[in-house]
């Protein structure tokens, strides 16, 4: 099987460790170890101290109790046997794909979004539409173009939402909409909700598997809960035959996710509201101080992110995104994504989702930048 390299992930790889300012990071400011533990209420010394005892067998094979207890409860409609725990929601959106996707199937994928959507399927040889978003229709789908593109042999509509790298959000009547052009053609819905969770308002963010019987949705305790380093994800869906097929390919590629990582991942589970209103609070401060620095600066534009750590913001240099990054970090140490990562060229992905020292001096060392280029 061949597939085509994954950009995101390879610049990462390549350029994350030479950064003085990481705003390519796209997890809220990831919590230490001993944080977590004494925001659930336990002294970190006696804590880890009492897990010198803990076995490291398998454990649960299908995740602990108290995780699927814990991410059923981020739903309205699901049940903690609707859960299937994975390694990250990386984990969670290949098995999906590859369980439920055949050569003869085409599937749609919205553009910009995370590269597994659409490079997995086109793998396995399923044909691949793309759903173009675009900032005059604020990164929101085009409903009409989406009733084109759908067939009697649409087995799929994968959507970011909330999506990356843009930060829009799909309310919840345009989510209806899309869950009847799903419905007509009998298509399964894949979201990737990796952001969902936190809302501006404080208010719940209505899942696809809360809307759709069909609905498919992937969580991981990486970018809201700021736990990246448990690599720990999850499929929820109310389709059994979602949860049959991912559980059958999940004995050939994961068998069980860590008996360490699924021990914290609960008891952040159970201290979500804890983790969501420090989280809450940086997010807020941190988009205000992204808002203001695009608005003060005239070489740059966007559509204001409305949800998740990210923003594509637009720069008027001539100049393609990928050398603009790799000249950026190199003369002011200043980590962006290249849109063309995303295929939107022209454009960089922010993450400001970090300490807001980084943001601002990140966003101040971009301006010099782009006035001396």
């Amino acid at each position: 099987m061949k597939i085509k390299t994954f950009k995101v992930e390879q610049w990462m790889n390549e350029f994350e460790n030479d950064a003085i300012y990481n705003l390519g990071e796209t997890c809220i400011d990831s919590m230490t170890l001993g944080e977590l533990i004494e925001l659930s209420g336990y002294k970190p010394e006696e804590y880890l101290a009492a897990l010198k005892d803990t076995r490291m067998t398998y454990s649960h094979i299908y995740g602990s109790p108290e995780f699927l207890n814990g991410v059923s409860g981020l739903y309205k409609s699901i049940k903690p046997e609707q859960v299937i725990p994975t390694h990250g929601a990386v984990g969670a959106n290949h098995m999906v794909i590859v369980s439920m996707i055949e050569p003869s199937d085409n599937m749609i994928s919205v553009m910009p979004t995370y590269q597994q959507h659409y490079s997995i399927p086109e793998s396995i040889g399923a044909e691949v539409r793309i759903l173009q978003l675009t900032p005059e229709n604020k990164f929101l789908p085009d409903l009409d173009l989406l009733k084109k593109l759908v067939d009697e042999n649409t087995k799929m509509i994968t959507i970011n939402n909330p999506d990356n790298p843009t930060g829009s959000w799909i309310p919840e009547k345009e989510m209806m909409e899309i869950v009847e052009i799903a419905r007509n053609v009998g298509a399964y819905i894949l979201s990737d909700e990796v952001y969902r969770g936190i809302s501006e308002d404080g208010r719940y963010m209505p899942s696809i598997v809360d809307l759709y019987e069909k609905g498919i949705s992937v969580g991981s305790m990486s970018k809201i809960f700021s736990l990246a380093g448990l690599r720990m994800g999850w499929i929820a869906s109310r389709s059994e035959e979602v949860i049959t097929a991912c559980l059958e390919r999940r004995d050939y590629d994961t068998i069980s996710c860590g008996v360490l990582d699924d021990l914290f991942a609960s008891m952040a589970l159970s201290n979500k509201e804890k983790i969501f209103e420090r989280n809450r609070n940086i997010l807020q401060k941190n988009r205000l101080i992204l808002d203001e620095w695009v608005q003060e600066t005239p070489e740059v534009h966007y559509i204001k992110p409305v949800a998740g750590t990210t923003a594509l913001v637009y720069y008027n240099k001539n100049m393609p995104s990928y050398d603009l990054c790799v000249k950026l970090l190199r003369e002011k140490g200043v980590l962006f994504t290249p849109g063309s990562c995303f295929e939107m060229e022209g454009s960089v992905r922010i993450g400001y989702a970090f300490d807001s020292k980084t943001l601002k001096d990140g966003l101040n060392k971009f301006t010099e930048f782009l006035r001396e280029i």
